[in-house]
């Protein structure tokens, strides 16, 4: 390998090492501010998710609600933390921007940013409600449901984590035609794959349920859409 070759390669192993790093320390700086919160954002999750239900979650080793708030609270740090993670990353991988892309970048993160809410949002306000729901319309005089608290905010952390997510789409596409990784062309040729993969995802990080996952696949191919339409507006 040349050596020039060789310089480049150890500066964007550094520069990748930074940028973790600087994730690590932003993630390890919310965390406690996570903890504190986080008995109350367990506490709304089930009021909400189960409104007018007469059940209760149980814990059933001594650590568990502890390790339930350690769990919370690194959600609710990654969720605020979101927007700069979020800027450190497409920063790392497009180093090379004009000062117009760069306040591109800006506006970019900002709507990176609102979407991940709003997926986290929907996820709280329809998806998880309906999971419960759904689960428990198998409940029968003879079988009865024994909830665990670790279980529950285990599937809602994760579930929230993956709309926030999957609701970046369009801002991956409208970085992938703006910058000329892909033509749009070949997205709109490409949809049939595109709707096969979505439902994939969809059925690989959600519960093994159709409502759940087409919750998520439906508002996620909206959105591909959505990034397919103003991709083709500036391009």
């Amino acid at each position: 390998m040349p050596e020039s070759e060789q310089e480049k390669l150890t500066y964007h192993l550094a520069e990748l090492r930074k940028t973790i790093l600087s994730i690590i320390i932003c993630l390890i700086i919310l965390f406690p501010l996570g903890y504190l919160v986080a008995p109350y954002c367990i506490d709304f999750l089930i009021k909400w998710s189960f409104s007018g239900k007469e059940l209760s979650l149980n814990f059933f080793t001594p650590m568990e609600v502890f390790l339930v708030n350690l769990k919370t609270a690194f959600v609710i740090a990654f969720i605020f933390g979101f927007p700069y993670i979020i800027y450190k990353i497409w920063k790392f991988l497009l180093p090379a921007l004009y000062d117009k892309e760069k306040n591109f970048l800006k506006t970019a993160v900002l709507c990176s940013g609102f979407l991940f809410i709003l997926g986290a949002a929907i996820c709280i306000g329809f998806v998880l409600p309906l999971i419960i729901k759904f689960s428990i319309s198998f409940m029968t005089d003879n079988i009865k449901p024994i909830l665990g608290i670790s279980n529950f905010i285990g599937l809602a952390g994760w579930l929230i984590l993956v709309f926030g997510l999957m609701f970046q789409f369009p801002i991956a596409i409208y970085f992938l035609v703006k910058f000329g990784i892909v033509p749009v062309e070949t997205l709109k040729e490409k949809r049939p794959y595109v709707i096969v993969i979505l439902l994939f995802m969809a059925a690989l990080v959600t519960p093994p349920d159709v409502v759940s996952q087409l919750l998520l696949f439906i508002p996620t191919y909206l959105l591909f859409e959505a990034g397919l339409f103003f991709s083709s507006f500036n391009n």
